[in-house]
């Protein structure tokens, strides 16, 4: 980046320290992950300079051929790894993904029904900050107060009583396996869209790790970070006779010309995606976060629902007398980033929960595994019980810091 180092220093310098956070830092933000060189580079692409209102072969723009084959290109392949008859790779995020979906199918008024945000749920699945609970009328459904998972049958019972025009499911902070069949049955019960958010868990539908809501669902959402490993962006997948509906909420109806860098790197990681070496990625990513969280438990942490399916584990720091936004902030100084999060039933606000929210996709990447999962488990534990203990916590840095310089994040260089 000698050209970016020459024209603005001030913020070449700042991206060079983001790049030394993430090579020496254990990463442990379920929502995040690294991307290869590939995706980078077709991220930092010429494809940054085009302009490309409407779709392939439908352009307001002339110059589009070479973008309508890119586009047309990473349709293809979304298609195909997902198995969905219809694909929209334009949505420049989740957020306006959903609010695309609701936009096509639903009317103002129109009840939708998702997964409450304090037991994991998204805020665009109706939630009350967001426009999606201003311009839909919200009802949602919560996890069980003893098992902290959800019960399909006060879900049955909820769909029954408040016959929603959408049912949404999808989570952001919810570690067990989403039944998409047995939604997708209550859906058609109750005569209901059902709207599949898999933006956590993409990548791990598509490494075999976690079934796939593409045969049970009307519509399926996903960002195309997180595990699947690609730029921020988002997709938009669906059934052949909702694709017309679908395309037009997304332009023109809620924005303009796509990023066609970020769609071009997004078939980068599609491609990535449909390799034999990412499935087994995917599969090492729940096997760290099993791995992970039974070191955990063993040292004594209280984790909602008991443990993990997927790729994330969320834990409950009451018994251990720390709140979440002081764990996390400690567990930074040491090297280790993760993010507070409430968790079900919480008593605290939002914004200084119980709990913190832990996940193993980018630390996957990397190439640690079980072994290093326990050496983690043991710092966590370390770092939240000596919270203000600089020391300790400058000690675990260094450790932490020497431990990842072993694992070569990719896509970056160690720094000098």
């Amino acid at each position: 980046m000698e050209e970016l180092k020459r024209v603005d220093p001030e913020i070449y310098h700042l991206i060079k320290e983001e790049e030394r956070y993430q090579v020496e830092s254990v990463r442990l933000i379920p929502s995040e992950n690294y991307v290869s060189k590939a995706v980078l580079e077709a991220t930092g692409s010429v494809l940054a300079n085009k302009y490309s209102e409407g779709y392939p072969g439908k352009r307001y723009y002339e110059g589009q051929r070479y973008i309508d084959l890119i586009e047309s290109m990473v349709i293809d392949r979304a298609k195909a790894l997902f198995g969905a008859e219809h694909a929209n790779v334009q949505p420049y995020s989740g957020s306006p993904a959903n609010l695309a979906v609701y936009f096509a199918m639903l009317k103002q008024g129109d009840k939708l029904m998702g997964l409450s945000l304090p037991h994991g749920g998204h805020l665009t699945h109706g939630w009350n900050v967001s426009a999606t609970g201003i311009f839909w009328k919200p009802v949602h459904y919560v996890v069980d107060r003893e098992t902290q998972r959800i019960d399909y049958d006060a879900v049955r019972d909820m769909a029954r009583r408040e016959r929603p025009r959408m049912i949404v499911t999808g989570a952001t902070a919810y570690p067990r396996q989403l039944d998409f069949k047995i939604f997708g049955e209550i859906a058609k019960e109750v005569g209901a869209l059902l709207l599949a958010d898999i933006s956590h868990i993409a990548g791990l539908i598509v490494g075999g790790a976690h079934p796939s809501p593409i045969p049970h669902a009307d519509i399926v959402t996903t960002t195309t970070h997180k595990t699947l490993r690609g730029p921020r962006g988002a997709m938009i997948l669906c059934r052949r006779e909702l694709g017309e509906k679908i395309d037009k909420a997304v332009f023109p109806g809620l924005q303009g010309g796509p990023h066609n860098h970020t769609t071009a790197a997004i078939g980068v990681a599609l491609k990535e995606a449909a390799s034999p070496a990412f499935k087994e990625y995917a599969q090492q990513v729940v096997r760290n976060a099993k791995a992970l969280a039974g070191e955990l438990e063993r040292r004594g942490f209280n984790l909602v629902s008991g443990g993990t399916d997927n790729h994330l584990i969320l834990v409950d720091l009451t018994s251990k007398g720390v709140i979440g936004k002081t764990a996390a902030h400690a567990l930074d100084r040491a090297g280790i980033v993760c993010n507070y999060n409430t968790v079900p039933y919480d008593t605290r606000k939002p914004f200084s929960p119980s709990g913190i929210r832990l996940g193993t996709p980018a630390i996957t990447s990397r190439g640690m595994g079980e072994a290093e999962m326990q050496q983690i488990g043991a710092w966590i534990d370390e770092a939240v019980s000596h919270a203000s203990d600089e020391a300790v916590l400058e000690r675990i840095l260094r450790d932490a810091n020497q431990m990842c310089r072993r694992f070569p994040a990719p896509g970056l260089l160690l720094p000098g």
